[in-house]
């Protein structure tokens, strides 16, 4: 939504409406240690239009852990370009493209996995690429190593991406798990018909329909008009199948609605070059919110919107927003637009990366419980405690944050458990806040451990939907 932000960031390029292509099989292998098991797969989709494209590549690494990793591959066409990247550090040669990981993803872990992508310039024809290399090393799908004796012939056994190494129910925690204003907890659709989707009309149609529905997202769907925000209706279920569902160049609207579940999606790939830095003309976010209650964003991908990522406003409350990567944004995360102070929330295993203001920036909420997310390369600010709101800051990662926490002399802040790496700036608390447990109960993972488990598990999973 559109105000000027405290900090500008640079100027933005475009990403133009296209359709999203699933590279369905396209697998390539980690080079490792001696007696190292490798192996990985990649996922390779591209939004197009006319001559230019958005890529979007995920690895899931199949194989043993890994530290530093270069992608290879060639394009089959010499008009095919990168133009520009993100995640990566890109360079190209003729044909021959290169990705090498930036300090924040070069560690992989055994079913983990690491999102980047590029834009690129095309003409005539842009087929994707037939094969990936991984530090040199062409992959098979499978798991590697080498043979256990000298004349022994190695068996390789094909390795699947593990479901996800936790259980992940299907009920909101958090303030949205908790009752009040008529519901008793978020279950979105429950009960009602599940439907699959799979384009525009459908998705569309469904999501703002009166009574509950299970909506569930099989393929990208490209939104036109771009950066168009689809309207849902109270008690609705929205959730890509797998690593299938995808909303790309455009958004969700919550008008004064209840009862909402967006999860398991990628929400990505609004950006408008001309109305940078400060996102004033083009009011293309993520997922925004007003006047809403009992809604829950879970892992969902949300990054390089036109303005705000994500949005809550306008007594917005009732809300947990857990397991998302959001990202390369210059708005991440605004809460406010009210001067009331009523709205209750929770934010938890979030990786917010590469972002510069909004972190979020909390207005007014009466209760603001944020634990365990993982704030890295915030240029602007990080969690902003603002007018008369409440904060409670628990095993928290900052790596790279500009004024990682601080507050209004109006505002509150308990902090307990952070870590803060390479940062800078303002690290401000004050006053007793309140106590979480008070309304609900949960579980802190160490700080310790919180990059390694939000790059494996935050954002979409395939053991969702």
């Amino acid at each position: 939504m559109r105000t000027i932000s405290r900090r500008t960031l640079g100027a933005r390029l475009a990403v133009a409406a296209a359709v999203a292509v699933p590279l369905a099989a396209s697998a390539f292998a980690v080079a490792t240690p001696a007696q190292a098991a490798a192996g990985c797969a990649v996922t390779y989709t591209t939004s197009d239009w006319d001559g230019g494209f958005t890529a979007s590549i995920e690895v899931r690494n199949l194989g043993d852990a890994i530290d530093g990793w270069t992608l290879g591959f060639a394009f089959p066409d010499p008009g095919q370009k990168v133009t520009s990247g993100w995640s990566a550090t890109y360079s190209q040669s003729g044909q021959n493209v290169t990705a090498k990981n930036v300090d924040y993803n070069g560690s992989i872990p055994t079913g983990g996995s690491v999102s980047l992508g590029f834009n690129g310039a095309f003409s005539g024809s842009n087929p994707k690429p037939a094969a990936f290399t991984l530090n040199g090393v062409t992959c098979t799908g499978s798991t590697t190593g080498p043979s256990p004796t000298p004349t022994a012939t190695p068996t390789v056994t094909p390795t699947p991406p593990p479901a996800g190494g936790r259980n992940w129910p299907d009920r909101a925690d958090g303030f949205a798990g908790t009752s009040g204003m008529g519901d008793n907890g978020t279950t979105g659709g429950a009960g009602g018909q599940t439907v699959n989707v799979s384009t525009l009309s459908d998705l569309i149609k469904y999501a703002g329909s009166a009574g509950p529905y299970v909506i569930k997202v099989t393929a990208p769907i490209k939104v036109t008009p771009y950066g168009k925000e689809i309207s849902v209706a109270s008690d609705k279920t929205i959730v890509g199948v797998g690593t299938s569902g995808q909303i790309v160049n455009g958004g969700f609207n919550l008008n004064n609605v209840h009862n909402v579940i967006i999860r398991n999606l990628q929400i990505r790939d609004t950006r408008m070059a001309e109305d940078d830095p400060d996102d004033k003309e083009f009011d293309y976010d993520g997922v925004q919110m007003d006047t809403s209650h009992h809604v829950w964003l879970d892992h969902n991908y949300i990054a390089r919107m036109n303005d705000g990522l994500i949005d809550s406003r306008k007594d917005t409350t009732y809300l947990t927003v857990s397991w998302n990567v959001i990202a390369e944004g210059n708005k991440a995360f605004g809460i406010g637009w009210t001067d009331n102070v009523t709205a209750r929330m929770t934010i938890h295993h979030n990786w917010i990366h590469d972002t510069n203001v909004r972190n979020p920036s909390t207005d007014n909420v009466a209760y603001a419980h944020l634990y365990n997310n993982y704030m890295q390369n915030v240029k602007g600010y990080g969690n902003y405690s603002r007018g008369r709101t409440r904060m409670v800051l628990e095993n928290t990662y900052y790596d790279h944050v500009k004024d990682p926490y601080y507050r209004d002399d109006t505002a509150e802040i308990k902090e307990s458990g952070s870590v803060c790496v390479s940062c800078t700036g303002q690290r401000e608390t004050g006053g007793s806040a309140f106590d979480p447990k008070s309304f609900y109960s949960y579980t802190l993972d160490p700080t310790a451990n919180v990059p390694s488990l939000l790059k494996t598990y935050a954002g979409p999973q395939a053991n969702i939907g």
